[in-house]
């Protein structure tokens, strides 16, 4: 099962396949990671709350 490598969710196949690179099985940041955003190789705090 592919989870975040940030927070340990899960996640979809679906989600993968559309986020991440295609060598890829487990994406940096999720939906559940409030206010993370991925920048180049690392994954930080966003800059500005994200909103819903």
């Amino acid at each position: 099962m592919p989870e975040c490598q940030n927070c340990g969710s899960f996640v979809t196949k679906d989600y993968v396949r559309v986020f991440t690179p295609s060598d890829t099985d487990d994406p940096r940041v999720c939906p559940a990671c409030e206010d993370m955003i991925r920048d180049g190789a690392e994954v930080r705090e966003a800059r500005s709350p994200r909103q819903p």
